[in-house]
């Protein structure tokens, strides 16, 4: 029986308390946590539905229909929700307002069956004044939105199901592509192709100090100058040289010869005149307030903050009621956010902070359904950072602190300022050089007293002088010059994609929407297909495979130009422009100006995977890309017709590094640990130490024979021989973590291949305990039962007496627990101390509540307590893995939209 409450079903459990206290008691508010359902796996469908759903869990032949099936965690928020909605007399769906969670909502509506009214309430901040008014101004579901995010993942799914088996069979099992992900990688390939193909020019210059008079000591009587001209001619500057290393105009190139001629020339000089003085006012105006991905690229240039960390923190200053919502691609601020930024403004910088008239900022996006508001503090008054400090942690309170400051700077004055050129002559032993300065002086700060935003890094090299304040100068002048000083550059190729710049690349080709660029990265490094050295994004061998299939088999599907044209029919469904069902039936089977991606995977022909798999390395080696990671393929010099030699490439080894002068390093260094230790004694056998691909190994091998076999008689009926396979396999010991093999020895091998070592017999279960060496790690072993030792030496040192002791302890307790790697302070979260400790799949940071794994290939030692904390926040954020349980079928949604 209905006690005249009303349910509000938000997404998230944090905005619940919130919310709650908002609306009192006459609300009941829950959280959905996030979706409850999703398309259904294979394995889920139904017998008797397996030929409509089997291939997608979607019915292609009949109008797309999806099957869809709760999460087992879904299925008990839903038993909840039901019983909730037996007390309620209304139901409101309080999702957050774009495509997803209007998908959400409507999921919601489809499972629940409510028999009481519903109404959709939205809000972009968690304020009492916002919620207030979300519940007094509700509206219908948006069936558009729904339906564009439907098509969303529909889409996702016909192209992930269809394009993804080709990469297994062709590249590697475990791959796989996506519209979004797939197009992504193929940005940061194509960066680094730049970079490989890249031919670096040299050049020099010649940079001198000119004072105003000999003997002034005053810094700011002197300051820098740069040669430019020569007898009329320009000097050359990297931005003249193009990426093949060839000169874009015709200019003068100083070989170092002459560099260092003519700077002793201007040495001998000592004076230049004036011969030039210009001054050029200007004004800087403010950046608009921030959008998802400006906030995600500033967040990553000024707090080393990933896309997806980035999206963490601001998710949880949303939920906490600081910020506006946080998934926008709108620049434009409430009136009652710009009278709140001016105001402040004025208390803090002054009257003259803020322009006559308030400042608008007009959105690009043409989808006026998710055109929010900007992200900015919430409220009709900001709080200032420092205000909030205590109620924020170390992360929320910078991201707070930056949004708050680009808030505040879009609505301040234009800065000004004027920038003074200088140039300067000198004869030069009979040549005219001149050299020039520039010095910009803001005469009025503006906006920049509250913000100034970063910037990428720039290609090219640094070969302009930097602003600096100019003494007064007349023309005419004469200056002494000093420290002459003639300098070499060579031009660098772009620099590779960071975080921040390849989000400002995505938003730009319209590839993805502003919420889905920190998944799409995350994805991008979690297969594999990219890598971070620092900041910046490097592309494996794997990437370049994938991405040259996709291009040669898939060229539509990774076209970045295809890619921005689905995103804006997916705009214009959303719009209420095109229908669903047509569009996807155009893009799965095709139209006259369309291909179909059913056509394309029915029509791939042959696809050579060697050929794929492959790429020239000058015409010294072929790097290859197999089962195990890449390698370069060498021709067998002493036998031409026989097996190529392999050479490992090292793993920290970036692609635009493997010039052909490194594969030839490569190639020529001496194989490490070849090389022959001595005989076993017990046997006669030779043991030799290798470096495999799975590190440094000993190993037991036949001795060569001391003399030559006999001749065989062509003529004489051949004899079977045992197959290769047949052979016993040499015995072989990995070397331990300790161990190099440049200094281990005959005695250490023979050690080594005699693991397991028989410690003792249990007295009690009259079982025996050996101790060996395994995949992660030195342990002991009794029947099923083992143990993990503390360090490798301990295989040949512990006694039995030790290792009974060892086996007393709990298998998971203190004794693991105590060894800790490092420690930090507390997380700002959880409150309680980090630690990063080696576990047994590898090392990983822990707070005793959240476990997150160190990333593949960054080094432990230089993990920070910034890097823990993103760690941790990251794996709270992802959530808990999912219980490997067949999740129930339901029945799939029959309800028609209207």
């Amino acid at each position: 029986m209905a006690t005249g409450k009303k349910l509000v079903i938000v997404e998230s459990p944090t905005k619940m308390k919130s919310i709650q206290g908002y609306l009192g008691d006459d609300y009941e508010v829950l959280s959905s946590v996030g979706h409850i359902r999703d398309l259904a796996d294979k394995k889920q469908i139904p017998a008797e539905k397996k030929d409509a759903y089997g291939k997608y869990s979607i019915d292609v032949e009949n109008g797309f229909d999806p099957y869809y099936v709760e999460s087992e965690r879904g299925r008990k928020t839903v038993t909840e929700l039901k019983r909730a909605l037996k007390q309620a007399d209304e139901l409101l769906l309080a999702t957050d307002e774009d495509r997803e969670g209007e998908a959400i909502a409507w999921h919601l509506l489809e499972t629940l069956k409510p028999k009481v009214p519903v109404k959709r309430m939205v809000f972009h901040e968690i304020t009492k004044d916002a919620i207030r008014a979300a519940v007094e101004n509700t509206r219908e579901l948006d069936l558009a939105l729904v339906d564009a995010q439907e098509t969303r993942r529909i889409l996702d799914r016909l192209y992930g199901w269809d394009v993804s088996p080709v990469l297994w069979f062709k590249v590697q099992q475990g791959t796989s592509a996506g519209r979004v992900q797939s197009a992504a990688t193929r940005l940061v390939v194509d960066r680094e192709r730049e970079r490989m193909a890249f031919v670096s020019a040299s050049y020099w210059s010649i940079d001198t100090t000119a004072v105003t008079s000999p003997d002034a000591k005053d810094p700011e009587k002197s300051f820098s100058a740069r040669l430019v001209r020569v007898d009329g001619g320009s000097l050359a500057r990297g931005s003249d040289f193009d990426d093949r290393g060839e000169l874009k105009k015709a200019v003068i190139v100083l070989s170092e010869d002459e560099a260092r001629t003519l700077a002793e020339a201007i040495r001998a000089a000592t004076r230049a005149s004036v011969s030039q003085l210009e001054s050029k006012p200007g004004t800087r105006s403010p950046k608009a307030p921030f959008t998802t991905s400006t906030m995600q690229q500033e967040a990553g240039r000024k707090l080393s903050m990933s896309a997806k960390h980035a999206m963490s923190v601001a998710q949880r200053l949303y939920e906490k009621g600081f910020i506006t919502y946080m998934r926008t691609d709108s620049t434009a601020l409430s009136k009652q956010a710009v009278e709140a930024a001016r105001a402040q403004a004025v208390t803090l910088y002054g009257d003259d902070a803020v322009p006559a008239n308030p400042r608008v900022y007009r959105s690009k996006s043409k989808n006026a359904q998710e055109a929010h508001e900007a992200i900015r503090p919430s409220g009709d008054e900001f709080r200032t950072p420092s205000s909030v400090a205590g109620e924020l942690d170390r992360d929320e309170q910078r991201l707070y602190d930056l949004i708050w400051k680009r808030t505040m700077a879009s609505q301040m004055s234009d800065a000004k300022y004027e920038t003074t050129t200088v140039t300067l002559e000198v004869d030069a032993g009979g040549r005219r050089v001149e050299l020039t300065a520039s010095g910009t002086v803001y005469t009025f700060k503006g906006f920049l007293e509250a913000y100034e935003e970063g910037s990428d890094e720039k290609h090219g090299d640094s070969d302009t002088s930097s602003d600096q304040s100019l003494p007064q100068l007349a023309v005419g002048d004469v200056l002494q010059l000093s420290e002459v000083e003639p300098k070499g550059h060579a031009t660098s190729p772009k620099p590779r994609y960071t975080e921040a710049s390849l989000v400002k690349a995505l938003e730009e080709k319209g590839i993805g929407r502003p919420s889905t660029f920190a998944s799409i990265i995350d994805v991008v490094l979690n297969r594999g297909y990219v890598s971070k050295r620092g900041q910046a994004l490097i592309p494996s061998w794997l990437a370049f495979s994938v991405v040259r299939l996709l291009e040669q088999h898939f060229a539509d599907l990774v076209d970045y130009d295809f890619t921005a044209a689905l995103e804006d029919d997916l705009d214009a469904i959303a719009r209420g422009e095109q229908k669903r069902v047509d569009w996807l039936h155009e893009f799965y089977w095709g139209s006259d100006s369309h291909v179909g991606l059913r056509n394309i995977v029915d029509n791939l022909g042959e696809i050579d995977a060697r050929a794929l798999n492959s790429t020239p390395i000058g015409d010294v080696a072929t790097l290859r890309f197999g089962k195990y990671g890449p390698y370069l393929e060498v021709p067998n010099a002493e036998d031409p017709e026989g097996d190529p030699r392999r050479v490992n490439i090292p793993e920290d080894l970036a692609p635009d590094e493997l010039t052909v002068a490194k594969a030839i390093e490569l190639i020529e260094a001496p194989v490490a640990g070849d090389r022959v230790l001595g005989e076993n004694p017990e046997n006669g056998k030779s043991i030799i130490v290798k470096d495999g691909r799975y590190g440094p190994y000993v190993q037991e091998v036949e001795p060569e024979p001391e003399e030559p076999p006999a001749p065989v008689d062509a003529d004489a009926p051949k004899k079977r021989t045992a197959k290769k396979k047949d052979a016993p396999k040499p015995r072989t010991a990995s070397l331990f973590k300790s161990m190099s093999v440049e200094t281990v020895d005959l005695d250490t091998a023979l050690r080594l291949l005699s693991l397991p070592r028989t410690v003792g017999e249990d007295p009690e279960s009259g079982e025996t305990i050996t101790a060996q060496n395994g995949r992660y790690g030195p342990y002991l072993k009794k029947g099923t039962d083992s143990r993990t030792l503390e360090n490798e030496q301990q295989i040949f040192d512990i006694t039995l007496e030790q290792a009974l002791e060892v086996y007393k302890q709990p298998k998971y307790g203190a004794r693991r627990a105590a060894s800790a790697l490092k420690e930090f302070d507390a997380d700002p979260t959880s409150g309680k101390p980090i630690k990063l400790r080696d576990g047994r799949f590898g090392p990983y940071v822990t707070d005793g509540e959240t476990n997150a794994t160190i990333p593949r290939g960054e080094d432990v030692a230089e993990v920070t307590f910034e890097r823990a904390v993103q760690l941790l926040a990251d794996k709270r954020a992802k959530g808990p893995a999912p219980k490997r349980k067949r999740a129930t079928t339901t029945r799939k949604s029959t309800a028609k939209k209207s």
